[in-house]
């Protein structure tokens, strides 16, 4: 879950209150791999960012999921200067545009540019879609200074027109001359090759989805590296995956193992697509890395923690965060000259499955080493702890393991049979270890490279000493297999709140009334500081949004309900809370779409969405809930509209049936000898017996020979009110006269079907009845009758 409560200065809802550590990762901080930061450690050897002023070859993203971008051109367009409209009047912002907020990609390149906004004063503004999608440059376009769009670029062209500065991370526009920041892909993958070849591998398979353009460059390397070291490429050992996920790698496992024993290694062009294929080529019985060594692309967080853990190229998104925000700020504040590209460095990490073995490796180093003191013992297992990463030579172990020394000094108090730390200093320092590296094998390492101690010095011990040391190490296993429990526990429980709080949120919106939603109280069970709901005033033109509700944590004020703010302004930046204003606090626009409609817009202010929703993706989730929300209250409200509707003509229908029920049963002279009887509304049984009451009447008075019941103002008969009409009919034979249906429609005549109507015959209409039985007609009749 979010970290609130020390770093960022907000108040934590209370029951993130429930588990160890919610306020915020400190030095004993233990969280789980499925949790681990990749903010550079101190142990970093990735160079700056690199500029390049001049074109290069075109690149894609290199996130784990890959692009299916084409290679781009770049045509000349308008340069970029200026600022938006009312800089003057409010913090430098820089605007973000993102299809996503969460992912191995998304997450930590808005983390960078965030941290990076932060140093440098500037407030951070993301809007989540593309440009198009975020109607761009409208859309918030007096707050923002420069412009950073992430991957997906549609709609950028307006964007460009805007004449504010502009960039590109991940990608290179194609109809936008503006810079771009990049991963180095072919310098990652050339890296992983080379690496196999030093293991003596000569047939290295290449797997990817080559349908995403930086697992193309990421392939261009893989074969130049391989012709750099005289191997000639085969494509026999090309292996194409369906997509970048997981499911690619398994159904690309079939090919690879197809090509075994003669492949020896393999290149993937992401993490995913290896941890994918490795339990399948585990079930076909290959050993990692003894039969097969693999090397994947991304260092994604399960990369650490398969069996064995997999040597990847780690890609460090949140530098290409930083980077592009270091370059977008360049521009605002004036440079005239811009790169073309900035790319971005990446890393070999070097574990298991390429067969290396990096702990016992680092152990070895040490045999025959000269006798150490405690200062170099206590960087030794830091750097055991970093492992692959180094730590510098003027860092000081301490800055990264600060209770180091006390497991160094336990070691030698037990040599010496001095008291030794107390448990609760032995398990602090083990939960720093743990906050450190989560692997365990590592964590036992450095314990054993503390054993070693006595034997690399050369000093025999006597056997009471030996038992002595031999009971403090095991006191230090039992305290970081503790500590490795509860950086576990603390994950579980970190997941029962995010499912606690979920619950709340999806509860409120979706099972709550319409003011709850739309007053936004359901982000109590948040972190987030400040919220704003907009919806369109006119949702086909989209120019202006009106408050439909708000919230603010710490008191700030909040816009009007009702109020109306252009799409330009909004949102108002008077109104925003002041840890926006100073950069403290990212703040996020969120479109709220439904499958029918497009609502408007939500504002959240807080920290990053990893710590404001509890985990990466949650933050989305709210929109599509609160969408889902204002959908549902859309329909509640038509529906009332109709029911009101439908009791309102149910009232006149009823009005309508008393009138005709009071004028009864009409009986009209139309013809000599002709009656005609209108019948309107329902015909229940009373009215029944009614109608044939007053026929037998009429055809008696009358000295009718026909009646004509026009049921054209009849809805419906039911088979009992049918059974009265041939009543009415037999009743109407014997006194002479013929009963004609008027105006039977066609649901009508079915309900007659199977009644004993005697003599009854129909007309489809009025008319027709009276040419029939008119004069005319009744001379067509006898010419008929003389005729035969």
């Amino acid at each position: 879950m979010g970290q609130g409560g020390r770093d960022s200065g907000i108040v934590v809802p209370e029951q993130w209150g429930e588990r160890p550590g919610a306020q915020g990762r400190g030095t004993g901080s233990s969280l789980p791999p499925a949790r681990r930061s990749d903010a550079p450690g101190p142990g970093s050897s990735l160079p700056p960012a690199r500029r390049s002023d001049a074109p290069g070859p075109e690149e894609g993203p290199g996130r784990g999921a890959g692009s299916s971008l084409p290679p781009t051109r770049r045509t000349g367009a308008p340069p970029l200067h200026g600022t938006a409209a009312g800089a003057a009047d409010r913090p430098r912002t820089v605007g973000v545009i993102s299809p996503f907020l969460d992912g191995t990609f998304w997450s930590p390149v808005l983390q960078g540019i965030h941290a990076s906004a932060q140093q440098r004063g500037f407030r951070t503004l993301v809007l989540r879609g593309t440009p198009f999608e975020v109607h761009a440059p409208s859309l918030a376009g007096e707050q923002v200074d420069g412009w950073m769009v992430l991957i997906e670029l549609h709609g950028i062209e307006a964007l460009a027109r805007a004449g504010v500065p502009l960039i590109t991370v991940g990608t290179r526009a194609a109809e936008v001359d503006c810079p771009a920041v990049l991963p180095d892909n072919r310098s990652g993958m050339r890296s992983a090759v080379r690496h196999l070849i030093e293991h003596g591998h000569r047939r290295i398979a290449f797997v990817g989805h080559f349908d995403a353009y930086d697992v193309r460059e990421r392939f261009a390397s893989y074969k130049d590296t391989l012709a750099e070291a005289g191997i000639a490429f085969d494509p026999e050992l090309v292996i194409r995956s369906d997509n970048n996920w997981y499911s690619g790698g398994q159904g690309a496992a079939p090919a690879l193992l197809a090509r075994l024993p003669a492949c020896t290694a393999a290149v993937f062009g992401t993490d995913k697509n290896a941890l994918g294929m490795m339990p399948l080529l585990k079930a076909a019985g290959v050993r990692v890395p003894e039969d097969l060594a693999l090397v994947g692309f991304d260092d994604i967080v399960e990369a650490e923690g398969v069996d064995p853990p997999l040597t990847t190229v780690r890609q460090r998104f949140e530098m290409m965060g930083s980077a592009a925000c270091d370059l977008i700020a360049s521009m605002i504040d004036g440079e005239r000259s811009p790169p073309a590209s900035v790319h971005t460095a990446n890393v070999l990490v070097v574990r298991s499955s390429c067969g290396c073995n990096t702990v016992q490796d680092f152990l070895d180093t040490e045999d025959g080493a000269p006798e150490e003191d405690a200062g170099v013992l206590a960087r030794r297992m830091v750097e055991l702890l970093l492992l692959p990463r180094s730590l510098p030579p003027d860092t000081p172990p301490t800055d990264v393991w600060p209770a180091v020394t006390s497991v160094i000094d336990g070691y030698f108090a037990a040599l010496r049979g001095a008291a030794l730390p107390s448990a609760v200093e032995l398990a602090c320092a083990c939960r720093q270890a743990v906050g450190i590296t989560t692997d365990v094998g590592t964590l036992l390492a450095a314990v054993r490279l503390l054993g070693q101690l006595h034997e690399r010095r050369g000093a025999p011990l006597d056997a009471a000493a030996r038992r002595r040391v031999e009971a403090f190490l095991e006191l230090a296993r039992l305290a970081i297999a503790r500590a490795r429990i509860e950086a576990e526990t603390q994950y579980v429980q970190q997941l029962g709140v995010l499912a606690r709080t979920n619950h709340d949120v999806s509860f409120a919106l979706l099972g709550g009334t319409q003011q709850a939603s739309r007053s936004l109280s359901w982000l109590e069970t948040t972190t987030a500081v400040w919220s704003c709901l907009a919806l369109w005033e006119d949702p086909a033109a989209r120019t202006d949004l009106v408050v439909a509700g708000a919230y603010s944590r710490d008191g700030s004020p909040t816009p009007p309900i009702g109020s109306r703010c252009r799409l330009e302004a909004f949102p108002p930046a008077e109104m925003l809370p002041p840890s926006a204003n100073d950069g403290t606090h990212m703040v996020m626009l969120l479109p709220i779409r439904s499958a029918r409609r497009d609502w408007g817009i939500l504002v959240l202010i807080g920290p990053t969405p990893v710590d404001m929703a509890g985990d990466e993706g949650t933050v989305a989730i709210w929109g599509t809930l609160l969408g889902a929300a204002l959908e549902r209250d859309a329909l509640l409200e038509s529906l009332s509209a109709r029911h009101a509707d439908l009791q309102k003509a149910y009232g006149i229908e009823r009005a309508l049936s008393e009138t005709v029920r009071e004028l009864g049963c009409p009986l009209i002279p139309l013809l000599p000898g002709v009656l005609l009887v209108p019948l309107v509304g329902m015909i229940d049984g009373d009215r029944a017996r009614q109608v044939l009451e007053k026929v037998s009447e009429g055809v008696s008075r009358h000295r009718a020979f026909c009646v004509l019941l026009d049921l054209t103002g009849v809805p419906f008969v039911d088979a009992r009110v049918a059974d009265t009409l041939g009543m009415t009919s037999r009743a109407a034979a014997l006194l002479g006269a013929r009963v004609y249906l008027v105006g039977v429609r066609p649901e009508i005549a079915m309900s007659l079907v199977g009644v004993d109507l005697g003599v009854l015959a129909t007309f489809s209409s009025l008319s027709a009845a009276l040419r029939e039985l008119g004069p005319a007609g009744g001379r067509a009749r006898k010419a008929k009758r003389r005729a035969r």
